[in-house]
């Protein structure tokens, strides 16, 4: 009896390792390419528009053996946000409170309404987005291209309100330049990996 119980516990836990493994070597780990990728912030002013590059992206995505999205992780340090004007760059790095903050992340919880056409993939992301210390829940549509085996391109842009994530929209010039509540984030990125087989 001690045996046959033995040998079953034996035989499923062989079998689990045997699944888990061959997940784990199918799975697919793209890398945010931050060379070939570009993300800018749009806003406005009482005065006029104005964009501020993001400089530095980090992330990556992974992908099961149903070719499903598994995880997808994006940092941006703060001080990589750049709009080619210092006293405007300093607004911004207080509104995040940079100091205490220094990193936007994005974490993906699932993805949902995915369509594939061929080489083209349109899917709608659900993540918790965190700025400046706070949290919040985030869905948007983007667009994917595979370039080459391994090589996938994705664009969209995201619509946000600073005083969703309790941050304070910048003055300046003795409070008479205002800056609007509304910000749009456009991206396009590049991820890169090993293709699956």
């Amino acid at each position: 009896m001690i045996k046959k119980l033995f040998s079953k516990t034996y035989m499923l836990l062989a079998i689990s390792l045997i699944l888990f493994s061959g997940t784990v070597i199918q799975a697919q780990t793209l890398k945010i390419n931050p060379k070939t990728s570009t993300m800018t912030i749009f806003g406005t002013t009482n005065v006029h528009d104005f964009k501020i590059k993001v400089e530095q992206i980090n992330g990556e995505l992974v992908v099961n053996s149903s070719k499903k999205i598994q995880s997808l992780k994006v940092d941006i340090p703060v001080r990589s946000l750049k709009s080619g004007e210092k006293p405007m760059d300093n607004k911004t790095y207080e509104a995040f409170n940079e100091a205490k903050n220094p990193t936007i992340s994005f974490q993906l919880t699932d993805a949902t309404s995915l369509q594939v056409t061929g080489d083209e993939v349109s899917v709608i992301v659900n993540g918790n987005l965190t700025m400046a210390g706070a949290s919040r829940k985030i869905s948007f549509k983007t667009t994917g291209e595979n370039l080459k085996p391994g090589i996938y391109k994705f664009k969209g842009s995201i619509a946000l309100k600073m005083t969703d994530f309790k941050m304070k929209p910048p003055t300046a010039m003795l409070g008479m330049m205002k800056v609007g509540d509304a910000i749009t984030l456009k991206y396009d990125i590049n991820l890169e990996g090993s293709p699956i087989n």
